[in-house]
C-alpha cells in the first residue's frame, strides 16, 4: 500500500508529524527523563519507563513509518491501520458500498476534540468487522458519539497526520461526483481545493 504510486487526481495523507505527536512526543521524554534522574522506587522508575518509554517507542513507530493514514483513489477509500496493527486494520471501501464522506469530531475531556474521517455507507454493503465489534461500536456510538456505529467502524482519527480538506473533497468529486464529503459540525458539503 505505501509503495504505490497516486493516480492523477488522488489523495493521500501519511502519518507523520503534526502538533498534537511533537506535544506527545516531547512530553513523553520529559517523562522518561524524570524517571531516570529522579530519586524514585525502583518499581515506580520502572513503571514510568515502561509507560512513558513505550508509549515514546510506539508513538516514533507510528509516526517514521510514514505509512498510508487515508488514500482516496479510483478504487475508492483506503483507511490506514494503526500503527500496532497496520496491516489487520487497513480496509479499503470501494466508491460502490460509500453513499458520502463525513468529517466528524470525538469530544474529549477538557473541552478539546479529536477530529475523525467516516464514511457513510449504503445500507447492505458488506460488514467490515464482525459481529462483536459492530454491537460494540454501536454501543460506542449511541453513548459517546455523534455518528452510526457502522460509520464508527469506517472511520480514522486524524490523529499523528495531517488532513487537507479541500484535497479530500477535490479527490471524492473526482473519483466519485456523487459522493458528498459533509462536515457533521455544520451539515455542509467540504468544498473543494481550489474551488
Amino acid at each position: 500500500m505505501g509503495a504505490m504510486a497516486l493516480e492523477p487526481g488522488g489523495y493521500e495523507a501519511r502519518y507523520g508529524w503534526n502538533g498534537r505527536t511533537i506535544r506527545l512526543t516531547a512530553g513523553a521524554m520529559v517523562f522518561v527523563v524524570l524517571a531516570i534522574v529522579l530519586p524514585l522506587s525502583l518499581p515506580l522508575r520502572v513503571a514510568a519507563l515502561v509507560l512513558f518509554g513505550g508509549g515514546l517507542v510506539l508513538l516514533l513507530a507510528g509516526v517514521l513509518t510514514r505509512r498510508v493514514a487515508l488514500r482516496v483513489d479510483g478504487d475508492g477509500v483506503t483507511l490506514g491501520g494503526s500503527p500496532l496493527r497496520y496491516r489487520a486494520g487497513t480496509q479499503t471501501v470501494p466508491w460502490a458500498h460509500i453513499a458520502a464522506v463525513v468529517l466528524w469530531r470525538q469530544p474529549l475531556p477538557y473541552g478539546s476534540s479529536m477530529r475523525w474521517v467516516g464514511l457513510q455507507r449504503h445500507k447492505g454493503a458488506p460488514a467490515l468487522a464482525g459481529r462483536r465489534s459492530r454491537k460494540a461500536a454501536r454501543a460506542v456510538a449511541h453513548t459517546l458519539i455523534p455518528v452510526s456505529g457502522d460509520t464508527l467502524l469506517a472511520s480514522r482519527a486524524v490523529n499523528s497526520w495531517r488532513l487537507d480538506t479541500g484535497r479530500l473533497a477535490a479527490a471524492v468529486a473526482h473519483f466519485a461526483p456523487g459522493v458528498p464529503v459533509i462536515d457533521d459540525e455544520t451539515g455542509r458539503k467540504v468544498s473543494q481545493a481550489g474551488a
